[in-house]
């Protein structure tokens, strides 16, 4: 009677177990490969906002950004994990590129920043407008070429 139990256990369990084993070998896939670092990537960028806010502080200060765009709307949670983000240099370097949205339009800002003392230094903020056609450009607004 005990071996007919424990062969009735495994007939019930046998779905959760095989889906356990099947997340983990998943879970351990991402972690090992660049999944895992673009996953930790995006929550680094999604926790550090300061990151964003000041670029984007920046770029409300410029005069033809304010004519071609409008006024520019805060940067919300979903435009950073829709973006792209690139940490290194053990997540003192970031290459980041997020939307913006204005009240005449949207457009795109790429960031290149390095973090010094814990706070961000800014080498590139480039705001890219592509639509519509007759507003497509790159704006420069912090260029340091070294």
């Amino acid at each position: 009677m005990n071996q007919r139990l424990e062969r009735n256990w495994w007939k019930r369990n046998l779905k959760w177990l095989i889906s356990f084993c099947i997340i983990f070998f998943l879970l351990i896939f991402v972690v090992s490969t660049e999944f895992g670092k673009i996953g930790a990537d995006i929550f680094k960028a999604y926790s550090d906002t300061e990151l964003y806010e000041d670029a984007l502080d920046k770029v409300k200060t410029d005069p033809k950004i304010f004519d071609l765009l409008g006024k520019i709307e805060p940067i919300d949670k979903m435009s950073i994990l829709e973006g792209e983000v690139a940490y290194s240099n053990n997540s003192q370097t970031v290459h980041s590129t997020i939307r913006i949205i204005g009240s005449k339009g949207k457009a795109v800002m790429d960031i290149i920043a390095h973090k010094t003392n814990g706070v961000w230094n800014y080498s590139k903020v480039n705001i890219r407008i592509k639509k519509p056609i007759e507003k497509k450009q790159t704006i420069e607004i912090i260029s340091n070429n070294k």
